[in-house]
């Protein structure tokens, strides 16, 4: 059995964090066929346009939110890698608005490779980050896995009435975005180095909380999180469920401390890279050279805020614009 002091977790997964989701492209192509031809009244949000959880009415005043997200460790720590995956599976709720009620934990574990001890700083770590939220956690499934991952299902409430989600965009809305991106660039330097990047650690473990009340609270009803889809994904598919242009200031677009340094050095993940694929072809990207549009494309885990409207202490990064040639234009 393995010494737990001397385990680095990411070198268990093939990937790491939201950068090993199943590319965008591949992942739509798989889900098209599961869209309901009358999805009922009842449902207010599905899989249509790739929101980030299901809505379920359940009174006049009252829907559920439901989501579930799970990955393999960015982080060596055990308990760091279950703050960051429980702060962002608890951020779908998030972003559609609503208030975490209960989470149930989601683990894989390579039980002949990696000891119990670990497992238990995983969930410690998600068990505190549901206390912080104010959401139970209670109980989950697990199985024997080859590579260890974490993650919750997440049940909120939402007023339907005052709602984020991904389609209700409108020409001359400004874009805010509530955290800096790189961490997708800073996760490949530490499972290479074993460096760890604090800044990261910190963006990865901000619960969405605040940006969410902000946003209700300043009448907005547009809203995604940026997670492995990248910032140029995620606002892909926002522009294109509202049938807007997203015009992107891409010097406005915040950076984590040292995420181009680790750029420049090559650490950038296979799945930033496939992100920039999938959008190229709908982006009129003018000058803006491949190492911006691949950290505008850096697969995040666990990020900020995606919003179409203006939040106090939040960065301006860009504007929805009626929809023309292109589904996203980079400045």
């Amino acid at each position: 059995m393995t010494d737990p002091r001397a385990v680095r977790l990411t070198q268990f997964a093939h990937g790491g964090g939201c950068a090993c989701k199943i590319p965008p492209g591949e992942l739509e192509e798989t889900i098209a066929r599961l869209v309901p031809e009358s999805p009922g009244a009842d449902l207010l949000v599905g899989v249509e346009h790739g929101d980030d959880g299901a809505v379920v009415r359940i009174g006049p005043s009252l829907a559920i939110v439901v989501t579930a997200d799970f990955f393999t460790p960015v982080v060596d720590d055990a308990y760091t890698f279950g703050r960051i995956a429980a702060t962002n599976a608890l951020s779908d709720v998030y972003a559609m608005g609503g208030q975490p009620l209960v989470a149930l934990n989601l683990l894989g574990w390579p039980r002949d490779k990696l000891p119990y001890e670990l497992a238990a700083e995983v969930l410690r770590g998600g068990m505190d980050v549901g206390r912080a939220a104010g959401c139970h956690v209670a109980g989950g499934h697990s199985i024997d896995d080859p590579e260890p991952k974490y993650g919750m299902a997440v049940t909120g409430t939402v007023d339907p009435d005052r709602m984020l989600r991904i389609d209700a965009g409108r020409p001359g809305l400004p874009l805010s975005l509530t955290k800096p991106i790189g961490v997708g660039v800073l996760n490949a330097w530490h499972k290479a180095t074993g460096q760890v990047s604090a800044a990261a650690v910190e963006v990865m473990t901000t619960l969405n909380a605040d940006a969410s009340r902000l946003a209700l609270r300043a009448g907005i009803d547009c809203a995604t999180d940026v997670t492995g889809f990248g910032l140029l994904g995620h606002l892909y598919k926002l522009a294109r469920a509202s049938g807007v242009t997203a015009v992107v200031d891409h010097a406005a677009v915040p950076l984590i401390e040292g995420a181009r340094a680790a750029a420049q050095a090559g650490y950038m993940p296979g799945g930033s890279r496939r992100n920039l694929e999938w959008v190229l072809p709908h982006t009129d990207a003018g000058t803006v050279g491949e190492d911006d549009l691949l950290l505008l494309a850096d697969a995040q885990t666990s990020g900020g805020l995606l919003v179409a409207g203006e939040l106090p202490g939040a960065p301006v990064v860009g504007e929805l614009v009626p929809r023309g040639d292109s589904v996203l234009v980079i400045r």
